[in-house]
């Protein structure tokens, strides 16, 4: 049996590969996850175009001093006197990039981590993961704010510094994966014929393991926009981006909630959550199609139901 006869049977039962149209379906049938969908598209459209859609550049001020929302400013002025609106406009490229970036490197440290010790294991899988126990185990919040004082206050170690505190939980959950692929028949059958740990990693396992990768670092990027938010609400962020935890930061350092001027407040923590609310939603249910785990009904909370009291339970 040839090595090319071997990847053939990869996609037998019990693989973790999903169609990427299959996905798109689950999507587009779930009214949860096609909420979130228009979400995303809604702030992804304000974020690429939102410098061209500010009604007002956002250096000069454009209104007086915490000026209420009105017909020049929908969403009033902050304690500059700048307009809101252009401020969140603003905000919404930088905050979505911190999200994207943070997790797809996470995503890259957890995804090879959680491949190389579920695959190899032995000394390196207890290395490695003795060391995500201890990024697991401290709080989040406390350990970023060492990290950010310590590595400075750019925007790119804001992005390291999420990605590596949340890149544990990532290879947690790839590392299992692996260990079940690597014990399949198509991979047995493959090593048995002298296939080497490339070919094993990059032609066998690694495709079987990217679809849940994808569903995991949806998620993750709402954990980034998040992580963003406060990191830079606590004055460790970049000062010199807008973003929407700069703009919250702000608000709160002007003392908008002693004047009264809300607007300065529930607007950015607003968009933070439904962004938040948009990610969660759409990545529930692509990670429900791509994990096996979650395919079964109890499992899954689409498929999860409570049954009545003094109902039939031999039913479905």
């Amino acid at each position: 049996m040839s090595l090319a006869s071997v990847e053939t049977v990869a996609a037998e039962p019990g693989a973790v590969i999903a169609a990427p149209a299959g996905v798109v379906r689950a999507v587009l049938r779930t009214w949860s996850a096609r909420i979130g969908l228009v979400i995303l598209v809604l702030f992804l459209v304000v974020a690429v175009f939102g410098p061209w859609l500010a009604p007002y550049p956002t250096t000069p001020t454009s209104g007086q001093i915490f000026a209420p929302p009105g017909p020049g400013h929908p969403l009033g002025t902050d304690d500059a006197g700048v307009d809101m609106l252009s401020l969140i406009l603003k905000g919404a490229r930088v905050s979505l990039i911190v999200g994207f970036a943070s997790a797809c490197v996470a995503m890259i440290i957890g995804g090879t981590v959680g491949v190389v010790t579920g695959h190899f294991g032995g000394r390196t899988d207890s290395f490695l993961m003795r060391v995500a126990d201890y990024f697991l185990v401290i709080p989040d919040v406390p350990l970023m704010v060492v990290m950010a004082a310590l590595f400075g206050r750019s925007l790119t170690n804001i992005i390291i510094i999420i990605a590596l505190i949340y890149w544990a939980s990532t290879a947690r959950l790839i590392r299992a994966q692996t260990r079940s692929v690597r014990e399949r028949h198509f991979v047995r059958r493959a090593k048995s014929i002298g296939a080497g740990h490339p070919r094993l990693l990059m032609t066998h396992i690694v495709p079987q393991i990217v679809p849940l990768l994808i569903a995991n670092t949806v998620l993750m990027i709402a954990l980034g926009i998040y992580a963003e938010t406060f990191v830079t609400f606590l004055g460790l962020g970049d000062p010199e981006a807008t973003s929407w935890g700069s703009i919250l930061q702000d608000a709160f350092a002007a003392s908008a909630q002693t004047n009264g001027a809300w607007w300065a407040i529930v607007p950015p923590g607003l968009c933070v959550t439904v962004v938040v609310v948009g990610f969660t939603l759409v990545g529930q249910t692509v990670e429900e199609e791509l994990n096996p785990r979650l395919r079964v009904g109890h499992l899954a909370y689409r498929r999860f139901r409570v049954r009545p009291l003094g109902g039939d339970l031999s039913r479905d």
